[in-house]
């Protein structure tokens, strides 16, 4: 029997496992890396063992370490998680030979199912082999892991090269594993996918259906439990299919097989072989919890014959720290609070005060919604997010709001392309036009004139900038005998924490939060500006400032002061949140000075290189990431996109990695 696990991956799902063992009287034991030495799960933890070191590679990859952790925690057994090693036979090897239990299926089917490459010729299907013009688009993908990391959709027959050669770095990178395969791409379908579970027993579980197909680089954003939609008949064929891929590698525990479905066919994709992110939304359904049946399959006992059945409907978005307006890049800091109402399940990594550092994923949580039918499930699920109170680095909270609250969401009538379609309009900003007015009203609550004056005070000014879309505000208000005035609008109530405005005869509230110069109002949030700019601040026309905190860690070959640089030319690489992006030439030009250098940890804003002859940069320099979009090679860059074209490409999260 299992006393003591350890969960050898860190954030949400290391805490997601530790409640299902503490539930169970299970001793639990973290791993971290440096940076996380203060995370939750290892507040969380009963025991925490230190891997040296910052990044993935030098700690949560490095099988080694983790096994000795294991042993010097006196832990008899492991728990992957997802990403890192989750996927890793090797690692599932050195678990076993070390004497510990294994919560996962055996190697040999690890082995099967990890390599995409094999997974396709196990289930009888072959990748392509030289492509032609007639082929295109294609997709370009990691043989290893999965979440986003190494695909490329190629569009055009001689980007290929150059997209191969991108996709082997990034999956070496990310997995270890410079493997990539090049498949047909398929548009405009859904991705279904079946939860499998499986015992030493020989009796396979079906735990239904689900719909994924909200997603941005192919990492997913939305997830639900059914997939809606899906007839008898073609249900039947995806548990076929995934029956077939369990009993053929003699699989044993928890897994996913996943399909794109199109015009009515199941296109078989890959099976992951642990846990998936949106697990939640099937535990909902099927009033299970898979941690716990994880464990005792992995202790040899047996499953009921027949698994229980299904009730009603699930939801689940996740809430990343990222700017979807630009291309999804990712935001670090402090995350100040996050409050999410009840009635909804939370799944995350962080609470209050927590930073949110470089080094991995950008996922802050995942929440989820369950009720008796679909569309009450959606509904319960944006309004929860709709009043959550996350108050730190820009995230993707109003996207996943007005994505579920979207015609085609509500009617089910999405697919891979959704974002593809759509994004301009759901990140397009509309601040609150009181919110400015709201956050001035509250800091000035305090502030009275000393004596008594006959004439009227001058009208107050605060100027603010709405975040992250940029645009400033002002806000007047005056103070009288009777307290606080503004035009237009009455003001009923005013403190730091709270203003009521009565606005067209109708009371509005507003919640007010300050963190130094960073205010938040309901759902927006604000920076006070001073009434002057510093000229200090201005950058020269041309400036290249770096759009997230990141390491240099590639500049063009050649590029030097002086080279000529055209429009579009990528001239220097940022790994942040362990994506690779591309900083370009916002304009052809002349490169008259270049601060980058490989191995430089840069912050947001940093000057990397000025670009003269460019227009002037009046923020971020232009990224961008690996074009495994559905719409297909990234955007030429330019110096202030805009949202349909903002080519700043954010680290996919959660399901290779943790959050």
């Amino acid at each position: 029997m299992i006393t003591s696990v350890l969960v050898a991956n860190r954030g949400e799902i290391a805490c997601r496992v530790f409640r299902t063992c503490r539930d169970l009287g299970i001793r639990t034991v973290a791993v971290h890396s440096d940076p996380d030495a203060g995370a939750l799960h290892v507040r969380e933890a009963d025991l925490a063992v230190r891997l040296p070191g910052a990044t993935p590679a030098e700690t949560y990859l490095r099988a080694d370490l983790v096994v000795k952790a294991a042993l010097d925690a006196g832990a008899d057994a492991v728990h992957p998680g997802y990403g890192f090693l989750s996927e890793n036979a090797a690692f599932a090897r050195a678990v076993t030979d070390a004497g510990l239990g294994w919560i996962g299926p055996p190697p040999a089917a690890i082995e099967a199912m990890a390599s995409k490459t094999r997974a396709k010729e196990l289930m009888g299907i072959a990748p392509l082999g030289e492509v032609t013009e007639a082929d295109l688009p294609v997709l370009v993908k990691a043989a290893a892991g999965g979440g986003g990391r190494g695909m490329r959709v190629v569009r055009e027959l001689a980007a290929l090269e150059d997209e191969l050669a991108a996709a082997r770095a990034e999956a070496l990178s990310a997995f270890g594993d410079g493997e990539v395969f090049v498949e047909p791409y398929v548009e405009g379908g859904r991705h279904v996918e079946v939860q499998v579970l499986s015992d030493a027993h020989g009796t396979v579980w079906m735990l239904g259906t689900r719909d994924c197909s909200l997603q941005r680089r192919h990492q997913k954003v939305i997830e639900e439990a059914p997939a809606p939609g899906i007839t008898g008949e073609l249900e039947a064929r995806v548990y076929g299919l995934a029956e077939r891929a369990v009993r053929a590698t003699g699989y044993v525990g928890a897994g996913t097989v996943e399909f794109l479905v199109a015009d009515g066919t199941a296109h078989f994709l890959e099976m992951n072989t642990r846990l998936q992110v949106e697990h939640p939304v099937t535990e909902a359904v099927f009033g299970v919890d898979l941690v716990a049946l994880q464990l005792r399959i992995a202790e040899g006992e047996a499953l009921d014959k027949e698994p229980p059945g299904p009730r009603g409907h699930a939801v689940e978005a996740r809430l990343y720290a990222e700017d979807p307006a630009a291309g999804f890049a990712p935001q670090t800091g402090t995350l100040h609070r996050l409050r999410v109402p009840g009635g909804v399940r939370l799944d995350t990594g962080y609470t209050d005060g927590d930073p949110i550092g470089v080094h991995y994923d950008a996922m802050l949580a995942k929440v989820v919604a369950h009720a008796p039918t679909r569309a009450a499930a959606v509904r319960a699920l944006a309004g929860a997010l709709e009043r959550a109170e996350v108050h730190g680095p820009a995230t993707n909270r109003e996207l996943l709001v007005r994505s579920l609250r979207h015609p085609e969401f509500t009617d089910a009538r999405m697919d891979t392309g959704f974002y593809e379609r759509h994004l301009a309009a759901l990140t397009a900003a509309e601040p609150d036009p009181y919110a400015p007015l709201a956050a001035a009203l509250a800091s000035a609550r305090g502030h009275r004139f000393a004596g008594f004056r006959n004439v009227p005070s001058q009208p107050q000014l605060k100027r603010y900038r709405t975040e992250p879309d940029g645009t400033e505000h002002e806000a007047r208000y005056r103070h009288t005998r009777d307290g606080l005035e503004a035009d237009d609008v009455h003001v009923v109530h005013a403190s730091p924490d709270q203003v009521v405005l009565e606005v067209g005869g109708v009371r509005r509230k507003f919640a007010v939060a300050a963190y130094g110069d960073r205010v938040y109002v309901n759902g927006t949030a604000l920076t006070a500006l001073p009434r002057f700019t510093d000229p200090s601040e201005q950058r020269a026309p041309g400036s290249l400032l770096a759009p997230m905190p990141g390491t240099v860690v590639r500049v063009a070959d050649g590029l030097a002061e002086g080279a000529a640089v055209t429009a579009g030319q990528p001239l220097i690489w940022l790994e942040a949140m362990k994506m690779e992006h591309r900083i370009t030439a916002p304009a052809s030009g002349t490169l008259t000075a270049l601060h980058a250098a490989v191995g430089r940890q840069v912050e947001v804003g940093s000057l990397l290189a000025v670009v003269e002859g460019a227009a002037p940069s009046e923020g971020a320099a232009a990224a961008e990431g690996p074009a495994a979009t559905n719409a297909g090679p990234a955007p030429t860059a330019g110096v202030a996109p805009t949202a349909e074209e903002s080519p700043v490409t954010a680290a996919p999260s959660g399901e290779e990695t943790t959050a």
